[in-house]
């Protein structure tokens, strides 16, 4: 009996969190070059929200998906009424350093190498494809800022499981080894991405790493 139960629970689960990552709109792009759990994709422009908040990775990822979070589900300005409007969810929730872009050595180590010095991290999300610049809600909190992203291109790395620096750290490695064999140019930090709710089951969670790439 308790085993079917446990299969019970285990599929409400999946169908609750394949359902929530269907539902959801993805930044849209195309993938240019593909090897196992590695792409290089080229994205189009799109709008973000982001904030930069201090402490560690995990930290800073909880503070800045509420922050963002508040903002999304209405504590905004329409701009055609005086009314607040909800915002989509999109996915994925991304965490890099909010310092400037670096051009990164082929020999170099790993990308965010000296981020833990600043502790501050930069979290954003993908604004909703309906919306441009001046149509899009204004956040009524100063600490989001909206800001237009042009196409871009980007070396990309899928992974699941439960997230911990040391694995963050040891596939940024792996994803920066590929981009040296492909004979790219690294052009700025490293971004993880989030895809699932925190109730999605480790095996089912997608993560990513995603470095931009010199067009």
């Amino acid at each position: 009996m308790m085993k079917v139960i446990n299969k019970f629970v285990l599929g409400i689960f999946l169908f609750i969190s394949m359902n929530y990552v269907m539902a959801i709109e993805e930044p849209k792009y195309r993938v240019i070059d593909k090897e196992g759990a590695y792409e290089v994709r080229q994205y189009e422009p799109k709008l973000i929200a982001e904030v930069v908040v201090e402490g560690s990775r995990d930290e800073a990822s909880n503070k800045g998906f509420r922050l963002i979070a508040a903002f999304i589900f209405g504590e905004n300005q329409a701009v055609s009424s005086a009314d607040s409007e909800k915002i989509a969810m999109t996915v994925p929730v991304t965490v890099d350093s909010p310092k400037e872009p670096q051009k990164i050595a082929m020999t170099a180590p790993v990308l965010i190498e000296g981020v833990h010095e600043s502790n501050q991290w930069r979290i954003t999300f993908v604004m909703p494809s309906k919306y441009n610049v001046n149509t899009l809600p204004r956040p009524k909190n100063s600490l989001v800022k909206i800001r237009e992203i042009p196409e871009k291109k980007y070396a990309a790395m899928t992974f699941s499981g439960l997230l911990g620096e040391e694995k963050i750290q040891n596939n940024i490695q792996q994803l920066q080894d590929w981009i040296m064999k492909k004979g790219h140019l690294p052009n700025g930090p490293v971004e993880l991405a989030r895809y699932n709710p925190p109730w999605t089951l480790p095996p089912w969670r997608r993560h990513e790493i995603l470095i931009e790439l010199t067009p």
